[in-house]
């Protein structure tokens, strides 16, 4: 068994999504639509996907811009221990109880300070087996949705191997069938290429 990628902590919560904080080296695991979890205890996780990540400046970063001749020491000594966070702002998309995978809102947040850790293949494969959490993707506020369908949609494709094609297309029937009605969205999702 493969030890889990733990991505960051918890640093603020809701029941329709949290942000979770890494350092900078910590930054090339969590990408854009990677579905993470947070576990709780008792059974009990909470599913979401990463739709945001950025970095917040600090003053000594806006000192260092401003400088002439910055040294490579400085600027890897300012990437590397660096106290500022890297935040990453993530939607609920369901809850797992006691083995059971629910597509609706948890009905607890995740405390502060709790580890966060991105879901591997056969929990994204687990996860994703039928399409319901796809509504709070669509239904996201300040959340780039074609975007995140497209990178989300990716990504559970490859976590399934030689069948990524055919979940990939009932994904993409799933995203056609819940937008017909919202024709902007649906261009949007097809200007990236996501309903080929």
């Amino acid at each position: 068994m493969t030890q889990p990628i733990e991505i960051g902590r918890l640093l603020s919560a809701g029941i329709s999504g949290f942000t979770a904080g890494c350092r900078v080296n910590q930054l090339s695991v969590p990408s854009f639509g990677a579905l993470v979890r947070a576990p709780l205890g008792d059974g009990y996780q909470v599913y979401g996907l990463i739709h945001d990540i950025h970095i917040d400046d600090d003053g000594l970063v806006r000192q260092l811009v401003t400088a002439d001749g910055v040294s490579e020491e400085v600027m890897k000594d300012n990437r590397e221990r660096r106290i500022v966070p890297v935040e990453m702002s993530v939607l609920a998309v369901g809850y797992e109880q006691d083995g059971k995978v629910h597509h609706l809102l948890p009905p607890r947040p995740p405390l502060s300070l709790d580890v966060i850790y991105l879901c591997e293949d056969k929990d994204m494969v687990r996860f994703t087996e039928k399409f319901g959490y796809f509504r709070h993707i669509l239904n996201g506020k300040d959340v780039p949705v074609g975007e995140v369908l497209a990178a989300h949609i990716l990504q559970a494709g490859k976590a399934r191997g030689v069948e990524s094609g055919k979940w990939i297309e009932s994904a993409t029937q799933e995203v056609i069938t819940l937008l017909r009605d919202d024709y902007p969205t649906l261009m949007r999702c097809v200007g990236l290429r996501i309903l080929e």
